[in-house]
């Protein structure tokens, strides 16, 4: 049994959603990054989104690009992100590790051994932003032979017959934009949220989480109570860019920041 479904169905014991924070690799460094994602699980994380910097993040916000362009000044690649979370798996075997990014480097990369590459160092599920259904022939053997769970993306603006194809071949769990729009920008309401659990529910057996504009404690426990999880991005990484100094570099307080915030979102969900 994979890791995301262990997870999902503990919850679904526990009677709660999960918190899904992310960490951009190698914002602002690779020492930082791994320390922050290894002290993530202790301070209530129940999975981890990693995102992969990438030059051109089209689905993100400005929060993010910055991030990622950190991330990037400070060398990461796709093959360092991947030792970044070896490390990880290290010290921590039981928490989902699931890698966001865009196609162009996996391409680059070699589909087949990134596969084999990230099953190996320890990730769980696949979020590739800019790659429909229609285009993952390439990836999604691979990835279904080494056990990655494809998760794919579904909309408020999705409709009813892309949802069959969009979620024929989805796996692990399906995520859900909650809003029209790039990350960090701004958040669904709670009708909102709830309509589009009815449909989505209506139409897959699979867990849904909701993300993209949820920063709050509050929006958070809304959205993993409607949903079964809320994935927190923007707000994590804009609280702690906030402690680097002048240079971009993390302080004493870059990773105690980030952390508290992550606490805060993990009493509300649990609430």
């Amino acid at each position: 049994m994979s890791r995301i479904k262990t997870c999902f169905d503990r919850l679904k014991k526990e009677g709660r959603g999960a918190l899904l924070p992310y960490l951009e690799a190698f914002d602002p460094d690779r020492e930082t990054s791994l320390a922050l994602l290894r002290q993530m699980p202790e301070a209530g994380a129940d999975l981890i989104e990693v995102g992969v910097p990438f030059s051109d993040p089209s689905a993100d916000g400005p929060t993010i690009q910055l991030a990622a362009r950190r991330g990037l000044k400070a060398g990461a690649t796709l093959k360092g992100t991947l030792e970044l979370i070896r490390d990880f798996r290290k010290e921590n075997d039981h928490t989902p590790i699931i890698l966001m990014g865009y196609y162009n480097p996996i391409d680059s990369y070699g589909v087949e051994r990134f596969c084999k590459d990230a099953r190996s160092a320890g990730v769980d599920g696949l979020i590739v932003v800019d790659l429909p259904p229609e285009e993952s022939e390439e990836l999604a053997p691979h990835a279904r032979a080494e056990g990655l769970d494809m998760i794919t993306l579904t909309a408020p603006t999705t409709p009813d017959d892309r949802l069959k194809t969009i979620l024929r071949k989805a796996s692990g769990f399906v995520y859900h934009v909650s809003i029209t729009g790039i990350t960090g920008t701004r958040s669904a309401t709670e009708e909102q949220l709830k309509a589009a659990m009815t449909r989505l529910r209506a139409a897959t057996d699979l867990p849904v989480v909701a993300g993209f504009g949820i920063s709050t404690p509050e929006q958070a426990r809304t959205a993993s109570r409607i949903s079964d999880g809320a994935v927190v991005a923007s707000a994590i990484i804009k609280e702690m860019a906030a402690t680097y100094d002048e240079h971009g570099h993390a302080t004493a307080r870059s990773i105690p920041t980030a952390l508290e915030k992550i606490r805060s979102l993990a009493r509300a969900v649990r609430s």
